[in-house]
């Protein structure tokens, strides 16, 4: 059974792992025009939430220039929040195999920085895109905290079956 699940386990996380990547080198795939478009729309929805939000009344002209403004810290933080997704993916994948510790961190790290360096080569061929070693560091970044984030809450979440079991063994004690 516990064979079982590690292969059911695998396969969810490398299935969506693939289907992550599509949707990382389709969004590299697009030459700098729609890619600019895209972020510029999303600053924009982010700024009318805010302004919806705050209940003020911005004009115009300030939303669009505080969207120009957030567009370039939109655009990092969809590259970190992507790789910390396939850190995370990429991480339950393989902690099903090997035992935890640094060779599977490396493994991890080392795989969220090769993809990232894959798709930042990729963009080299679209017209108006390059690629970027600074996106490459801030990906691989993403990927490290995402597996930090996986180990972070199997430790808690052991704490609190740890804690449960305390307390149902003390209750029955009594």
């Amino acid at each position: 059974m516990k064979k079982y699940k590690k292969i059911l386990v695998t396969a969810a996380a490398g299935t969506l792992l693939v289907l992550l990547y599509f949707i990382i080198f389709g969004f590299s795939a697009q030459n700098a025009e729609e890619s600019g478009s895209l972020s510029q729309m999303i600053s924009e929805k982010c700024v009318n939430l805010l302004n919806s939000l705050s209940g003020r009344h911005w004009t115009q002209d300030f939303c669009s220039n505080l969207a120009e403004y957030f567009e370039h810290p939109i655009r990092k933080l969809a590259h970190f929040s992507e790789y910390a997704c396939v850190g995370i993916l990429v991480y339950v994948l393989w902690v099903q195999w090997l035992r935890k510790g640094w060779r599977l961190y490396l493994l991890v790290v080392g795989w969220v920085l090769v993809s990232a360096a894959l798709d930042e080569f990729h963009q080299l061929f679209v017209p108006g895109r390059y690629g970027s070693l600074a996106d490459v560091l801030l990906d691989t970044c993403g990927g490290a905290f995402g597996m930090l984030f996986c180990i972070l809450a199997a430790k808690a979440g052991k704490t609190i079956v740890r804690k449960s079991k305390a307390l149902q063994c003390e209750r029955k004690a009594q």
